[in-house]
């Protein structure tokens, strides 16, 4: 039967708190009053009225730090093994971002990062540290998983380009800072014993030329530290109970004394604050979303006995769902997502899974299209050159058109999600030349072990083919389906997973993933017409 892809169901009342319940009533109504401004990209959480809707991405940008210059704020964001690397937002408001660009042009540092030997899912970039002085932009960040040292990259302008220095140890989730003599430092808290060591760093910020133990927090991690008039603050994420925590003090080496602020029941737990051009401050935090990943999202504080106090006064230890915008008069703007690859250089809006063999893709070779030529694997999770784009909540859809006439015989090519669930329709080019369709489900379980599903195949004689992806978070489902002429579309395959779990799969949220592999790869190719995102249901 062929008929176009229905809608998504939504969550079950009896499955939510009144708080998330709070959350879906709020969305409908911005998708309401978005749909009344225009067509958009993605979700919006400008409201038009001078008010936001948390959060401002409705996607995995976990472990932000963010930081203001001038009337200008970046964010920083973990990308694990995608590459380019080391993400960085920017925004005028805190509540509409664009991207800015990569810090990393690619992973360095491990053979895993080629998918050579191994992989390194769960590896590469975690938590960077974004900091301003003195005309400069600086990010430190230690790569997880390669015994690495830490690296401080910089730049006079954050579009790059960036240089790097190595520093001379590793400093887990380092949080970098300049005091107000220009003296450069790093908290850290690492192993989760609790322990934060302040690292002292030489002038060119090559290596540590002292270190002190300051502070005990139990199960401390993702320090960042700010300063405000004659007090030091030091906030920590305490992954164990998914919870923040304010420390202070009016000396880095101490004594601080620490207060409990939010969790993810009330807003998130790994954060920090940022001052406003008016002198307020505003504070910024992660929260765990089982399907779309981890989030970040934004809030009012408020100043009491000289602490932070995340909210309002009015609603205080709570992230509000909906909160006026901390910087008014920003017009609406949005991350990139569609693409018709009529540029020389992919948007920032895309990432490979892992490096890419830059000799197997191309923009330039047939001008309107992304070329792939097929990498050399045995199977998807260890394919390279697989395309990703960010998914995105509540609900979104990519589609994708795909010119099959160039496929030769072992080709695999398709689309679908990068996670922990890996649905997608592939394409493969059998050894008569025939196409047959196939809709599989790669469940990754225990790092390395994966559980394989080939839920149908059927044949497919056309040359152009149109593959969808739809992406539900609010009750974590995906699907796919395929049409010969992009009106009528047909589903295989069922229903699959949507979710993000921090100790299996990729460490995100699900991506929409575009590939092309081949055990044995020959002149094949496969041309990628364009990518179109819509958060628009039919």
């Amino acid at each position: 039967m062929i008929a176009k892809l229905p809608q998504f169901p939504g969550i079950a009342p009896s499955d939510v708190s009144d708080a998330v319940r709070a959350m879906i009533v709020r969305i409908i109504m911005v998708m309401a009053l978005v749909c009344s401004v225009g067509t958009l990209g993605a979700w919006q959480a400008d409201n038009g009225d001078g008010t936001f809707t948390n959060p401002p991405l409705y996607a995995d940008y976990p472990d932000p730090d963010v930081i203001r210059v001038g009337n200008e704020f970046y964010m920083a964001t973990t990308t694990f093994a995608n590459s380019p690397g080391l993400r960085l937002l920017h925004s005028r408001d805190l509540v509409n971002w664009e991207f800015c660009s990569h810090v990393m042009p690619r992973l360095e540092g491990r053979k895993e990062y080629d998918l050579n030997g191994g992989n390194a899912y769960r590896g590469g970039v975690f938590a960077p540290s974004l900091r301003y002085h003195k005309g400069t932009f600086y990010v430190a960040v230690t790569p997880n998983g390669s015994g690495e040292k830490t690296r401080i990259y910089r730049a006079k302008d954050p579009r790059g380009p960036w240089s790097v220095q190595i520093l001379d140890r590793a400093a887990f989730d380092p949080g970098l800072f300049f005091d107000d003599d220009g003296k450069g430092y790093i908290v850290t808290s690492g192993g989760w014993d609790g322990t934060v060591t302040l690292l002292t760093l030489s002038d060119d910020l090559t290596k540590v030329v002292s270190d002190q133990k300051v502070h005990f927090n139990k199960g401390a991690e993702g320090s960042k530290l700010v300063k405000r008039g004659e007090w030091y603050y030091l906030f920590n994420a305490i992954p164990g109970k998914l919870a923040l925590t304010v420390s202070r003090a009016k000396n880095l080496k101490g004594p601080w004394e620490t207060r409990p602020q939010i969790d993810d029941k009330t807003g998130g737990h790994q954060g920090a604050i940022v001052d406003l051009p008016d002198g307020r401050d505003f504070g910024f935090v992660m929260i765990d979303d089982r399907f779309a990943g981890r989030m970040t999202n934004m809030s009012p504080i408020f100043w009491e006995d000289g602490w932070p106090v995340w909210g309002e006064k009015e609603a205080p230890g709570r992230v509000p769902a909906t909160a006026r915008k901390p910087v008014q008069g920003v017009p609406i703007m949005q991350p990139a997502t569609s693409d018709d690859f009529s540029r020389t250089a992919l948007g920032l809006q895309w990432a490979w899974n892992h490096n890419p063999d830059d000799t197997r893709w191309s923009l330039t070779e047939r001008p309107g299209f992304l070329r792939l030529k097929p990498t050399k694997s045995d199977g998807f999770w260890t394919a390279r050159n697989t395309l990703t784009q960010k998914g995105q909540g509540p609900w979104s859809r990519g589609d994708v058109k795909l010119d099959l006439r160039n496929l030769k015989p072992g080709d695999i090519c398709g689309f679908g999600t990068l996670g922990k669930y890996n649905g997608h329709i592939a394409v493969n080019c059998q050894a008569d030349g025939r196409l047959f369709l196939s809709m599989e489900v790669i469940e990754d379980t225990v790092g390395e072990s994966r559980r394989a599903e080939r839920v149908s195949h059927e044949a497919f004689e056309g040359k152009d083919l149109y593959l969808r992806t739809e992406l539900d978070f609010r009750g974590g489902r995906a699907r796919c389906a395929y049409s010969a002429d992009g009106t009528a579309w047909r589903l295989l395959g069922g229903d699959f997973p949507a979710t993000y779990d921090w100790r299996t799969g990729t460490f995100q949220g699900p991506q929409y993933a575009i590939f092309c592999y081949n055990s044995s790869p020959g002149p094949g190719l496969l041309d990628v017409d364009y990518f179109r995102f819509s958060d628009k249901p039919e």
